[in-house]
């Protein structure tokens, strides 16, 4: 996979755009630019058996949409660095264009909590089948199952294209809309960057981002699928705090996801590369000893004549939590409620307070939501997403260098860098 310069003899189709990836993206490319140029012709090649499989597979398969989040200034700040660069084409397609975009398509979509967006059926394969009607069109060619092996370079713009049937296409303008690395067994496995980077682009390394933590504390493991609401998790480097953050985890069987957890998981990335790291967890952020303590006796109260070990989940909001406390806090949990000490309960209440939890690392690309690194924004124009160094190559989504959140942030890069894309591409 590689950018050569030379002519090409041979017999090719030639169309107007060509699109490389069939994800969101490169589907909403398509349709809109049929929109802006009725006459146009699209080739729009995928190399799996089928569009949009990662967006098939999005949100845990409920698709995350976007994040109803409507004003430009709360809502790019969540880009970081990237947040000027975005302005422009967050102007031409928003947060609020995407919704009507959606339920003028017929796919009824539901707000909820931290203003995610999602399809009301919660069924990610609706999104995606909504987005291949939307780029079903006599202009549009949709080739699937074909792998683009070559981009030819003729002088400063791409040329054509090779296929490895050894079919060549052509066109006015090319689109790589191909995504990142995340999950590559949905066929996310870097193509576009190193297309880009043969054509002189200079692209940060990938990195896994948004990724869930690996703990080897057997607790965690035993509650799979648990989630634990307004706790808060400190990371410290070299016994120094590093970051904290307050919100809902959920257990794994390999350690700690949710999205509390995603959204650092590039900051536990950076404490990881930093030192010696230590971590626990409060699971009373918003009470003091004090207060803990009074609900601890509340509830020994009501159940003085039972075990320990059958009222602690009613005290860490843990179906089971012998495991964690025999870990952590050697203590026989047959002993009955009206016997346990003073002693043990301010232990416990320390535990409840400051729960250590042994990090190991980050889980790589298969199981990343996305993944950081791209194509330096300095090198696209803001406006079209146009490269500054192939005139006639547009650049969307994760192709990009734009770090975001879960939360509905990624997917709507990909509508509004496709949306530009797609209408600026014939100017």
């Amino acid at each position: 996979m590689y950018a050569v310069e030379y002519d090409i003899v041979a017999t090719m189709n030639t169309y107007s755009v060509i699109i490389i990836g069939g994800g969101p993206s490169g589907m909403i490319a398509a349709g809109h630019i049929i929109k802006q140029y009725p006459n146009a012709t699209v080739l729009l090649i995928e190399k799996n058996k089928k569009l949009g499989e990662k967006l098939s597979i999005t949100g845990g398969g409920r698709c995350n949409i976007t994040n109803a989040t409507f004003d430009l200034k709360e809502l790019l700040p969540q880009y970081g660095d990237a947040e000027k660069f975005l302005y422009s084409a967050f102007s031409q397609f928003s947060t609020k264009d995407t919704i009507t975009f959606f339920e003028n398509l017929g796919l009824p979509l539901v707000i909820q909590a931290r203003n995610r967006v999602f399809p009301k059926t919660e069924k990610a394969p609706d999104v995606t089948k909504t987005m291949i009607v939307f780029c079903t069109h006599p202009n549009i060619t949709i080739k699937t199952n074909t792998t683009v092996t070559k981009i030819n370079r003729l002088g400063k713009n791409i040329d054509s294209i090779e296929t490895e049937k050894g079919e060549y296409y052509s066109a006015q303008s090319y689109i790589f809309a191909t995504g990142g690395l995340s999950h590559p067994e949905t066929g996310s496995t870097g193509d576009g960057f190193n297309w880009l980077t043969r054509l002189g682009h200079k692209v940060k390394t990938p990195t896994p981002t948004l990724v869930p933590w690996k703990v080897s504390d057997t607790w965690i493991h035993s509650h799979t699928g648990t989630a634990i609401d307004d706790c808060k998790v400190t990371v410290n480097v070299d016994s120094k705090k590093y970051f904290s953050c307050i919100g809902r985890i959920l257990c794994t069987h390999i350690g700690l996801s949710g999205p509390t957890i995603l959204n650092h998981s590039s900051k536990l990335q950076d404490a990881l590369l930093s030192g010696s790291v230590d971590a626990y967890i409060d699971l009373y952020p918003q009470k003091n000893h004090k207060e803990i303590d009074e609900m601890i006796l509340e509830v020994f109260e009501k159940n003085k004549n039972k075990k320990l070990k059958n009222v602690l989940s009613e005290i860490t909001r843990l179906h089971s939590s012998e495991l964690m406390l025999q870990e952590n806090l050697p203590y026989d949990v047959e002993t009955p409620v009206n016997s346990v000490s003073k002693d043990f309960r301010k232990s416990l209440i320390q535990l409840l307070k400051k729960l250590p939890i042994h990090i190991t690392g980050l889980e790589g690309y298969e199981k990343s939501i996305v993944a950081d690194g791209g194509v330096l924004l300095t090198e696209v124009d803001t406006k079209t997403m146009r490269s500054n160094k192939v005139p006639n190559l547009f650049i969307t989504g994760d192709l990009l260098d734009i770090r975001r959140p879960s939360g509905g942030y990624s997917l709507q890069l990909c509508w509004t860098t496709g949306f530009v894309a797609g209408t600026h591409c014939l100017e």
